[in-house]
């Protein structure tokens, strides 16, 4: 009897889809979850689901949705695994839910301490979960790989990753790989050296290492890199600051694995201190920075690697999304990576050996190299590019948050087109000169850069001019011709990561508050649906019960609100609403509408400061402020805008909070470590002086953004 039901039950599923011509029908059986933060292995973000097409897209409505506990960044593309939906949020929480009808399954707080953020670049983001066999996986802001079982929520394991007595942090998803977890890291701003790591699915043991970057005291690590570094990679370092600082090269986002080669590629991130003249003397390629490096997943060892910024000098990291393919090339199909990094080109890289094969540009406008000799690989640079070379300054296109960022891109076999999110946002470079930028600290970036070339002067015009140039594009380039098929212009920066289905579709959130679908053979907009706050997740697509689902997060964060000041344009004065959207045909549930901004007066307090000290305050606020709280003082929506601060006025209440650490259970360390007193009050007066230039020459924005 168990035999015959054995034979029966596939003729019967034969027999259920053959009696509907519905293809959604189909899919429900075939293709119902979107079981990997990629959708699949090959991450290419794009779910043969089609009942949601071109033709009625616009008929999208919301299904359901969950506000979230954080106004924080929200990153995560949310899992769908057996009608569960899992998401990871700001401060590496987690949340399940009943995919179709929004109900809260259980939640997991790591309780991540507040005063780990000032260890995070970019804000407390986490970018989602890993399952496999009923188990969740995640890493948190402190460095801490757990293990949940998928049902319960309930720990079953947990291993810290990294020496949290160092910058350490992680904000990637992990991925399950023959039964191991694959987990990197962040921090290479500040001054840590990076790895990647695998551990045991069943008790979280550590299996294999492979570091990025060679022992600064020469010594073996009894790591799976140690081999290749003794031939050939510490031969790319010279003497310099990477021995104190550990060199970078963090491992912060993008890995995966390729089942048809059986090879594991990750992208590594940028150097420390960023300046190659202090790094490295300025000599040599500095492996495996700015890379993809291959490896084999059973061991960790090395395989190949191909370096996209040899000697990487402008935070152009490596860690962008990487999607496998295949591509017809000279009448044969050979298969390869696709991956847009930060520097502004199109790597088209075979997956067998990393043999280049192709790099374009997919933006315009780039001024640090003219392109790539395809016979070494190597980029053809603009020599002013080397700002610690020429002594002089700097303003490179792509800057340090690069052409594409962490949002992820997604790719359409159909049509042949990747879905980039792109930006335009120049950054200057130049040599550090004040004592403030030259020291390396405890607290704050160690870039070996000088701050003051990334401040606004006092110009209303060159506000005006910051606004215009930081704009953003979704761009559909065709690896095939190594062109730009079409794109869509937006207005700001930072828009959300990308998805696209076999219903002709592109999916995209965007920085200033609407979900976008476009047409993905031609780039034609076909829905436009307010969200109440911005978007930078990427959506992923389900199905339950015949109906097609898509879900993703908003809000506000991540790097680029948090530095960018006057940049940031329309997208401050968005709320930032984090929040669980899910949308369905025909779905009818609304928001609550949005509260009424409160009345705030803008009342700065009398400026006691000298000229010199509100000059030296500015200097330290460089140095110090700037990543969290904005060019200029400027506030974001999501930390608190100095400029109207309740403190402000008030000396000891500053100090108390600068200095001594009052609201470190919120992210806001104490300082009192690496600046004095006066030094503090050099800081209040230069946020006072930006308060009183504000109302007196910006009333537009003396509005504060909203939270």
């Amino acid at each position: 009897m168990r035999r015959l039901g054995f034979l029966l039950a596939p003729l019967l599923l034969v027999a259920c889809q053959s009696q509907t011509s519905d293809p959604a029908a189909s899919d429900a059986v075939v293709n119902a979850d979107w079981d990997n933060i990629g959708f699949d292995a090959k991450e290419q973000r794009h779910s043969p689901l089609s009942q949601i097409n071109d033709s009625n897209v616009s008929e999208l409505g919301i299904a359901w949705f969950k506000d979230l506990p954080d106004a924080r960044g929200q990153e995560a593309t949310p899992v769908v695994v057996d009608g569960k939906l899992y998401i990871s949020t700001a401060w590496s929480k987690v949340f399940a839910y009943d995919a179709k009808t929004g109900e809260e399954l259980w939640s997991y707080d790591p309780g991540v301490a507040g005063e780990k953020a000032v260890d995070a670049c970019c804000d407390v983001v986490n970018r989602g979960v890993a399952i496999n066999r009923g188990k969740l996986f995640f890493g948190t802001i402190d460095g801490r790989l757990i293990a949940l079982d998928a049902n319960t929520g309930a720990r079953l394991w947990e291993t810290q990753t990294t020496d949290n007595s160092k910058p350490y942090t992680i904000t990637g998803a992990p991925r399950v790989v023959k039964n191991m977890v694959i987990i990197g890291n962040g921090g290479a701003e500040f001054g840590v050296r990076g790895y990647v790591s695998a551990y045991n699915v069943r008790d979280g043991l550590l299996k294999w290492r492979f570091y990025t970057v060679p022992n600064p005291e020469g010594k073996p690590d009894n790591a799976a890199s140690d081999e290749i570094f003794a031939k050939a990679a510490n031969k790319t370092w010279s003497d310099g600051e990477w021995k104190e600082s550990g060199g970078g090269g963090t491992v912060w986002d993008s890995i995966v694995y390729d089942e048809d080669l059986d090879q594991l590629y990750f992208g590594v991130g940028n150097g420390n201190p960023w300046n190659h003249g202090l790094r490295s003397g300025g000599e040599g390629d500095n492996l495996f920075l700015s890379s993809i490096v291959a490896v084999d997943p059973d061991t960790g060892k090395y395989l190949w690697h191909y370096q996209e910024t040899p000697a990487e000098t402008w935070d152009y990291t490596a860690t962008q999304h990487i999607i496998q393919a295949e591509l017809p090339i000279d009448g044969k199909m050979r298969k390869v990576l696709y991956h847009a990094p930060k520097n502004g080109f199109f790597f088209v890289i075979d997956r067998l050996d990393g043999t280049l094969i192709s790099a374009e540009p997919f933006v315009e406008g780039i001024n640090w190299a003219e392109g790539y000799d395809l016979a070494t690989g190597r980029p053809i640079e603009n020599p002013a590019a080397r700002f610690y070379k020429t002594k002089e300054p700097f303003v490179a296109i792509p800057g340090a948050l690069g052409a594409h960022n962490w949002h992820p891109m997604s790719y359409n076999p159909k049509t042949g087109l990747v879905y980039i999110p792109a930006q335009q946002i120049p950054q200057g470079y130049e040599v550090p000169v004040s004592e403030i930028d030259k020291k390396r600290e405890r607290l704050g970036f160690n870039v070996g850069i000088g701050w003051a070339i990334g401040q606004l002067p006092d110009d209303k015009d060159v506000y005006k001019a910051a606004i215009a140039a930081t704009t953003g594009r979704l761009v559909a380039f065709n690896p095939k011709t190594g062109k730009v098929e079409w794109g869509v212009d937006y207005p700001a920066a930072w828009n959300g990561g990308t998805m696209t289905t076999a219903g002709n579709l592109v999916f995209q959130g965007t920085s200033t508050g609407f979900f976008k679908a476009y047409s993905a053979d031609k780039g034609t907009e076909l829905l436009s649906l307010p969200m109440q706050s911005g978007i930078v997740s990427a959506p992923s697509t389900y199905m339950i019960d015949g109906e097609q689902y898509v879900a993703f997060l908003t809000s506000k964060g991540g790097a680029f609100p948090l530095v960018a000041g006057v940049a940031g344009g329309v997208t401050r004065q968005l709320p930032n609403i984090p929040r669980l959207v899910v949308l369905k045909l025909g779905g009818k549930a609304a928001f609550p509408p949005l509260p009424e901004k409160g009345e705030v007066t803008w009342d700065p307090p009398v400026q006691t400061g000298t000229p010199e000290q509100i000059a030296a305050g500015k200097g330290l606020y460089g140095r110090n402020c700037l990543v969290c709280h904005g060019d200029s003082a400027i506030g974001n929506g999501f930390t608190p805008d100095l400029r109207i601060s309740g403190v402000l006025p008030d000396t000891q209440a500053w100090a108390s909070i600068v200095t001594g650490g009052a609201l470190k259970q919120h992210g806001m360390v104490g300082f009192g470590s690496q600046l004095s007193d006066a030094q503090v009050e050099n800081i209040r007066h230069y946020v006072v002086n930006r308060s009183i230039w504000t109302k007196e020459n910006l009333p537009e924005m003396t509005a504060p953004t909203p939270r």
